[in-house]
């Protein structure tokens, strides 16, 4: 556990020059909510923006050649592996804590109304959206590299206006009975939790057996 710490610690030394970036990420889809002044579409672009920038890590090793590094580091292949991917949960719970908080404030300003029901859907499907996003970018970074595998950085971009058609498809109150159906917060809360846990397995498994396969 220390060793994937270790990595953890290792990726935030390698975006630190980007932190500035990485939180205009946070901060630009507060203009989206103003302008749009919904806070499910608002959580969503904040998931895509966020999951854009998980390729910081990939291109920064690629650029300087860091393969070798990691190759003699004492740290097993797992172990980065499952580092880099805790590193990535981290700043999507960052920029999701951030976005829950800052948007309903603006939101109740601009005189809409907040449900406990919008809170939770939002925070469940921002939660779902950045794993469904991020379980196919990093096994992708991971084979291909962050150049030749630029077009996984794309993956949010598509499932964000994916998720934007449904949101204007399908109206709120079926949205509402569906809740009505699990009949608890907490359950949808809990279903995305086990379902994105589930994913996120799968997702290290394949990333592993990549990097395991690859010679560094």
């Amino acid at each position: 556990m220390n060793n994937i710490w270790k990595a953890v610690k290792l990726d935030f030394s390698l975006v630190k020059p980007y932190v500035k970036t990485i939180c205009f990420t946070m901060i630009l889809p507060v203009v989206f909510v103003v302008v749009n002044r919904s806070l499910l579409t608002g959580i969503s672009f904040a998931m895509c923006f966020t999951a854009m920038t998980t390729g910081y890590t990939f291109s920064i090793t690629e650029k300087n050649s860091m393969e070798r590094l990691y190759g003699i580091l004492p740290i097993r292949k797992s172990d980065m592996v499952i580092g880099r991917y805790i590193f990535i949960i981290i700043m999507g719970l960052t920029a999701l804590i951030f976005s829950l908080a800052v948007h309903p404030v603006i939101l109740t300003i601009l005189g809409e109304t907040i449900s406990k029901f919008d809170f939770i859907n939002a925070a469940a499907i921002g939660i779902f959206l950045f794993a469904l996003y991020t379980v196919f970018q990093l096994p992708g970074y991971y084979k291909l590299g962050s150049i030749k595998g630029r077009v996984f950085m794309y993956i949010p971009v598509a499932g964000f206006l994916i998720t934007l058609l449904l949101i204007t498809k399908i109206p709120v109150s079926e949205s509402r009975l569906l809740l009505t159906v699990i009949n608890s917060p907490v359950l949808l809360m809990l279903s995305a939790v086990i379902f994105v846990a589930a994913m996120y397995t799968v997702s290290i498994l394949v990333s592993i057996k990549i990097l395991k396969n690859k010679e560094m």
